[in-house]
């Protein structure tokens, strides 16, 4: 069973997202902020991670710099969810390591899509 980390900071959105993956299937492991995340993504060591962009303590852009940094969580795919959707947000997601970038809102269905092929499912 693949494990994947999620981490936002809008627990509806954190609840909506995990239950969906769940559903299918997938371990799920939950942080409420970026530096949790960096955390997690270390001790749990997740087949993939989800991270929103806007969190606090640190951002998305800068907990997905310090994965693909860190040669213990590099080979971990990371994916951003955002709702900031403007070709630059896309840019600098990508650029600090993220391999994808889903903008917010996105289905459910679209959302299982997306994660089965990054997992190859």
């Amino acid at each position: 069973m693949n494990k994947i980390l999620v981490a936002d900071d809008e627990p509806h959105i954190l609840k909506l997202v995990s239950f969906t993956l769940s559903n299918h299937g997938w371990e799920i492991v939950t942080a409420g902020d970026g530096a949790t995340a960096v955390e997690l993504a270390e001790s749990e060591q997740p087949d993939l991670i989800l991270l929103d962009v806007m969190m606090p303590i640190m951002n998305g852009y800068e907990a997905a710099r310090e994965i693909c940094k860190n040669p213990k969580t590099a080979h971990i795919p990371v994916v951003m969810l955002s709702a900031k959707s403007q070709q630059g947000e896309i840019a600098e997601g990508l650029t600090c390591g993220a391999s994808e970038y889903i903008c917010k809102p996105f289905t459910p269905k679209d959302l299982v899509q997306r994660v089965s092929e990054i997992l190859g499912e």
